[in-house]
């Protein structure tokens, strides 16, 4: 269960800085070329920026929501099944369902 856990945290820290760090990197190449192209320094690299930030950013609330209720089925899971346990000692360890 431990190491559950562990997997669960580097996944979802490994899904957060790939939602901060790709777009902005890309955006930083994209930015710069098209200021090299267009001579228009830097109003369309910071242009570039600005939308991968925010392209960052949705993408970082679309994958926290999907995180959180995966962490709130996985709760209400367990907790059923520690209420099936406890019920099942009850019983003397006898199931009459």
């Amino acid at each position: 269960m431990k190491n559950d856990s562990w997997n669960l945290a580097l996944r979802f820290m490994a899904n957060v800085s790939g939602w901060i760090a790709f777009p902005v990197i890309i955006g930083l190449f994209l930015g710069k070329w098209l200021d090299r192209k267009f001579n228009s320094e830097p109003w369309l690299f910071l242009a570039t920026i600005a939308v991968c930030f925010l392209f960052s950013l949705y993408g970082l609330g679309v994958n926290a929501l999907k995180e959180f209720k995966q962490a709130e089925k996985e709760y209400e899971d367990n907790k059923q099944e520690v209420s099936e346990k406890n019920k099942n000692q009850e019983n003397g360890g006898r199931n009459y369902s």
